[in-house]
């Protein structure tokens, strides 16, 4: 599943190949998917697409959006799969979710896996849809301070119990973060998935700040996670230290075998003697 360093990366490539570019056409998928989420019948989203331009995206949390212009924005979120930018003569995937091809018959598809959103909004809709309406500050975001992130915890601690995993990985508190960069977030951190938020002291809250901030901000800069894949189907630079091929080998730090346990809904991947 894409996380705030892909769908940077994505909204990056998407501004140098997409930027100014017209739509002649915009199709939505030709394969079924259960747990996929469409605004629009086929025929409106042709007729809506058909003209406009392409503006500059951005991404914010685990989503993307792509103006269309004049008057509408594309919006990708809460998925997984790829999302490929083709040049003219190549050749059209069997399945795909969505399918835009532009005047100069270069083209755009995507394809989800498990779930996700794909949905065309007049512009200042999609900030009324659930999950993006009042989403938080993200890690990227300058105002994603260490006073900010105080504050989100005092408030947290003040409701019910929570542990690191779930500040990470849970409704969104952290916009953009999911199971899998949260692992290489604790291990930076030297915290335990269980450890919980209200116990942290005042050095371990710094600790994870810059955790959360490094971790991301180095997810990013090398394109994102080796299991993810760019706009041009190349994955991304990021290695993560603590997932499945880690189980049973040697820490990084300090030599203990890797484990692994089940929590919250996915799985856990940590050092025993690190993250105690």
């Amino acid at each position: 599943m894409f996380e705030l360093p892909e769908f940077v990366t994505l909204a990056k490539q998407m501004n140098d190949a997409l930027k100014g570019k017209t739509i002649q056409r915009g199709q939505l998928g030709n394969s079924p998917q259960k747990f996929l989420w469409y605004n629009r019948s086929h025929e409106e989203f042709d007729q809506l697409t058909k003209g406009k331009t392409v503006g500059e995206a951005r991404a914010k949390g685990k989503w993307l959006f792509l103006p269309l212009e004049p008057g509408y924005v594309l919006v990708l979120g809460e998925c997984g799969g790829k999302v490929l930018y083709h040049n003219s003569g190549s050749k059209v995937p069997k399945k795909y979710h969505l399918y835009v091809t532009f005047e100069d018959d270069s083209f755009l598809t995507a394809t989800t896996q498990m779930w996700g959103a794909m949905e065309l909004y007049e512009k200042g809709e999609e900030q009324k849809r659930q999950y993006i309406m009042g989403m938080k500050t993200t890690p990227i975001e300058p105002e994603f301070t260490f006073t900010y992130f105080g504050t989100l915890l005092d408030d947290l601690t003040n409701g019910k119990k929570r542990s690191a995993k779930a500040l990470l990985t849970q409704d969104q508190i952290i916009p953009g973060l999911g199971n899998a960069i949260a692992q290489d977030i604790l291990f930076r951190a030297h915290l335990h998935p269980r450890h919980p938020i209200a116990d942290l002291n005042t050095d371990q809250r710094h600790t994870l700040y810059s955790a959360i901030v490094d971790t991301v901000g180095e997810v990013t800069e090398m394109g994102g996670r080796y299991d993810e894949y760019d706009l041009y189907n190349n994955p991304g630079g990021y290695i993560r230290k603590m997932d499945k091929n880690a189980v049973g080998r040697p820490c990084p730090e300090c030599g203990a075998e890797i484990e692994k346990i089940q929590y919250l809904g996915g799985t856990c991947y940590f050092c025993p003697n690190c993250q105690q």
